[in-house]
């Protein structure tokens, strides 16, 4: 691997007696695309809340792009762009106003701003929208604006959380060959997905399940370790066998 963008030893986080990630080390190189998968409620959430410096972890160690992420979280958050799976942009401004607000939060200076708004709108072909009001874009179109908002500031690490649900194929398509686009410029992007289509093109795939990281590798070493046809195989079969893991530790207590 190269220089890593993000570091995780032994990440833990717990809610009471709940361990919703437990002992998570990993690594994800600088430039990558990273994959992070895992069923509704595996903790792919949380890990993704204590990197942007969101949510502190109980216990182990982390860094992102080389800030400490027990004691610099308002580092990490200057320095990252973070897309929520549910739109969280102001509905009842327009796409240029939205920009216009980001770009404020950002404190990007005015001729920065036009700049990069003039950018970000020809990437995500949002030109000839730009005083449509957000709320009335479709799904695919509102994930390129809230996509836009959060690269205005120029992150070295973009941070992606299931950005393509409920959006059609056409978009999903799209969407990806942005997120392609910006790698190849040299953007770290750590995106967690359903669809295995769309891990199938990451460089990296972590699955977790019940806090656990079960597998970490390439698409295709995952395939050949597991002897199996395709990602979405081997996501059902670490799955199954950690469900039986956790049964059979259940049945033994």
């Amino acid at each position: 691997m190269s220089a890593a963008a993000i570091t995780c030893q032994q990440l833990t986080k717990r809610f009471g007696e709940r361990v919703a990630v437990n002992s998570l080390t990993l690594t994800v190189p600088k430039g990558s695309i990273y994959g992070f998968l895992g069923p509704n409620g595996s903790g792919k959430s949380t890990t993704i809340r204590m990197l942007c410096g969101l949510m502190t972890p109980t216990t182990g160690s982390g860094t992102v792009l080389g800030y400490d992420v027990m004691t610099q979280s308002e580092e990490i958050k200057q320095r990252i762009g973070y897309m929520s799976q549910k739109f969280s942009l102001y509905e009842d401004l327009t796409v240029e106003e939205n920009l216009d607000f980001y770009a404020g939060v950002y404190q990007l200076g005015a001729a920065e701003r036009r700049k990069r708004k003039a950018e970000l709108i020809e990437m995500a072909g949002l030109a000839g929208r730009e005083k449509q009001l957000a709320g009335s874009l479709s799904g695919g179109w509102k994930q390129r604006l809230a996509l836009s908002c959060a690269l205005l500031h120029k992150p070295e690490l973009l941070i992606l959380d299931e950005p393509t649900a409920g959006v059609d194929p056409v978009s999903r398509r799209i969407f990806w060959e942005v997120i392609h686009e910006l790698a190849e410029q040299g953007i770290t992007v750590l995106v967690t997905t359903h669809y295995m289509d769309e891990a199938q093109t990451c460089d990296w795939i972590g699955f977790i399940f019940f806090g656990n990281l079960l597998a970490e590798g390439t698409p295709q070493e995952l395939i050949g370790q597991m002897g199996a046809n395709n990602l979405e195989d081997v996501f059902i079969e670490l799955v199954r066998r950690e469900e039986a893991r956790q049964a059979a530790e259940g049945g033994a207590r």
